[in-house]
């Protein structure tokens, strides 16, 4: 029988409140390669983030849905997820339902994400949208270790506010900072600060008035991936816009593959609903050629 080891991070207590005020809550899981299947061997966890159980509904890639109970996240609150998909291991993790960023009095909250992918492994991060509301003051970082040989599939969508309810993200700040790295070579490195009532949000040059943005990354990556994706956009001026990229990956950065690259691709949207439409279509076409798989979508995205 496979031991998966599950325990609460430094014998601490359930929820660790932090001196400002908020909760303090760790993840760190560790997917490896068994004999015939990925298993999450290592489930270790702090306050209220668990993974609950592994599926395997298309055979050896291991499916895990992250959960966060109290289904907001307030000024103060630090989020810390650590994600390892060793050697050969296939894992795919996504959420079951929105991430909800609430108005601060003037703390911080913090959410902070590390994956590594190991030689021959692959990861594929989905997680459901992120709502920033007004007042919220939020700072994400999340950085990705690419092995030789590795793959990875990963996208990260935001709302700003909720305009059907009249939430249009008129103050609050989120500052962002992606980071994908093969070894010593930085592949991608940004940063984006959004600012509540900024003439960015609205400006042609900024999010031309759209409150919904998203952003996919692949590796490895080609020319013909890149054309194929950008034929998925819609019509110039509709609606969502999409652009994207290949990053070249530079001598060395994957073994025996030449115009290989990281594929970079940002979406703005109107509506949420549209936004992850235009990423699952996304993903269906990616996923064959950069997993090797056909897409097989997680069951709770159908719930």
């Amino acid at each position: 029988m496979i031991q998966v080891q599950t325990r609460h991070l430094l014998d601490a207590p359930a929820c660790a409140p932090q001196p400002g005020g908020g909760w303090r809550a760790r993840l760190d899981l560790g997917f490896e390669a068994g004999p015939d299947r990925t298993v999450l061997r290592r489930r270790r966890h702090l306050g209220p983030l668990r993974v609950q159980r592994a599926f395997h509904p298309e055979g050896a890639p291991c499916h895990s849905y992250l959960l966060h109970p109290p289904g907001g996240v307030v000024g103060g609150d630090e989020l810390q997820i650590r994600v390892d998909s060793a050697t050969v291991a296939h894992a795919l993790i996504t959420t079951p339902a929105a991430g909800k960023f609430y108005r601060s009095a003037g703390a911080t909250a913090v959410q902070s994400q590390h994956f590594r992918v190991g030689d021959d492994a692959a990861l594929e991060w989905l997680p459901a949208l992120n709502i920033l509301h007004a007042g919220a003051r939020v700072q994400m970082r999340s950085r990705f270790e690419v092995a030789p040989g590795s793959r990875l599939l990963a996208w990260d969508l935001l709302g700003l506010g909720r305009p059907g309810s009249g939430d249009r993200f008129q103050h609050g700040s989120c500052d962002l900072a992606l980071d994908v790295v093969t070894g010593q070579q930085t592949l991608l490195a940004e940063r984006l600060r959004l600012q509540g009532g900024s003439p960015m949000l609205q400006a042609p040059w900024g999010l031309r008035g759209k409150g919904y943005l998203a952003t996919l990354i692949a590796w490895p990556a080609t020319p013909a991936m890149l054309a194929e994706l950008r034929a998925l956009a819609q019509p110039p001026g509709t609606d969502p816009l999409m652009g994207c990229t290949l990053l070249p990956a530079g001598a060395g950065a994957q073994a025996n593959a030449r115009d290989v690259g990281l594929l970079v691709c940002r979406w703005l949207a109107q509506s949420g609903e549209d936004l992850w439409e235009a990423m699952i279509r996304a993903w269906f076409l990616l996923r064959p050629e950069v997993m090797g798989r056909p897409a097989c979508p997680p069951r709770i995205w159908s719930t």
